[in-house]
């Protein structure tokens, strides 16, 4: 049938008596894709430099150790729409427009990169939690381990170890691409899609990522929130009963906002993975025979979708929820039109300099 937008079009006008609601959503998903891909790419690019140069310039009241994991996320999000949003899942939606990367053998080195961008995507959100946890529940530690050296040493090792964890992908893979959503996005042997040792190993990869980081994050979290109200219960009471003063305690105020932060991020970060997770693992369980239950299609391209998704939402987040932010994003966003401005104002005031000159 082919992945063109008229072959779409053809079955859903032609078909449509016949197709069940499982068709339907996976022929309209796919229609979706020929406009949600490029906006999101677009966006996607926009909106994680601008994070990057915003967050950069240490204007938005968070600590240079909160900046500098907040930076990496936002940097690893950006590999990952043009690693894996630009150049895989838009050729393979216009497949027809990209022919020549069948001429290319570079899709296993692709597959390398992609794979280590996602994952430093993952886990700088995991390091990012450890993080806050230490600086709300471990008073001792945080003065030792919550600087902007131990960040970077931190957000430097995951880099290092993401990339030697996803050398495999290089010889489980070709170099030559498939442009098509099926398990590999790259052309793949038999004798390795079907072997129960590279399955093994595949499988384990999807559990490192990202399986063990919704563990961790949930368990952080829940550990995070439980000090903070505890220790807001304890600190409301001595206010009380010291001073009889009930009014709203500044400390309090700030742990609220931090707490809301890291559940916002950590919460999306969950939500639009969980669909790409079972998906893959439950593919790969099928394509070594345990598994009898075939899941549809559309399932697979909305799980692709919410993934890609996860990597341009960080943005929103923190418009919403940090004061600063928003400003410095204003501003930015305001400061071509302000340039223009100025401009014309400035204009007729030459002109009437221009003309005194020329009076006098």
């Amino acid at each position: 049938m082919g992945r063109s937008l008229f072959s779409n079009i053809y079955i859903l006008s032609t078909y449509y008596d016949s197709l069940s609601l499982a068709d339907w959503i996976y022929y309209i998903l796919l229609f979706v894709q020929y406009i949600y891909y490029p906006m999101l790419a677009i966006i996607g690019v926009a909106v994680n430099l601008l994070t990057i140069g915003i967050l950069s310039r240490g204007k938005c009241g968070l600590s240079k150790c909160v900046t500098r994991y907040l930076v990496a996320m936002a940097a690893a999000d950006l590999l990952v729409i043009i690693l894996d949003l630009i150049l895989r899942h838009i050729p393979i939606v216009y497949k027809e427009q990209f022919q020549f990367l069948y001429d290319i053998p570079m899709c296993n080195v692709h597959a390398v990169l992609l794979y280590a961008a996602t994952d430093c995507s993952v886990w700088f959100t995991v390091t990012f939690t450890f993080d806050r946890f230490v600086a709300i529940c471990c008073q001792k530690l945080k003065s030792k381990y919550c600087r902007e050296k131990t960040a970077a040493v931190v957000l430097g090792t995951v880099t290092v170890l993401s990339c030697l964890k996803n050398i495999f992908w290089y010889f489980m893979l070709t170099g030559g691409y498939w442009l098509q959503n099926i398990p590999w996005f790259c052309a793949v042997t038999p004798d390795i899609a079907f072997s129960v040792a590279w399955g093994t190993i595949e499988f384990l990869h999807y559990i490192l990522t990202p399986g063990v980081p919704f563990v961790v994050i949930l368990l952080l979290n829940a550990f995070t929130v439980r000090h903070i109200l505890v220790s807001s219960r304890s600190r409301r009471r001595l206010r009380v009963h010291r001073s009889g003063d009930s009014r709203r305690d500044p400390e309090i105020e700030s742990r609220r906002k931090s707490i809301i932060l890291l559940l916002v991020i950590s919460g999306n970060f969950i939500l639009l993975w969980t669909v790409l997770l079972v998906y893959s693992i439950w593919q790969r369980m099928d394509c070594l025979g345990y598994l009898s239950v075939i899941l549809p299609l559309f399932q697979r391209e909305l799980a692709f979708m919410l993934q890609l998704l996860s990597c341009c939402t960080n943005t929103a987040i923190y418009a919403v929820t940090q004061t600063q932010f928003r400003e410095q994003l204003k501003n930015v966003l305001c400061y071509p039109f302000t340039r223009i401005s100025s401009s014309w104002r400035a204009q007729p005031d030459a002109e009437i300099t221009e003309r005194g000159m020329a009076f006098r």
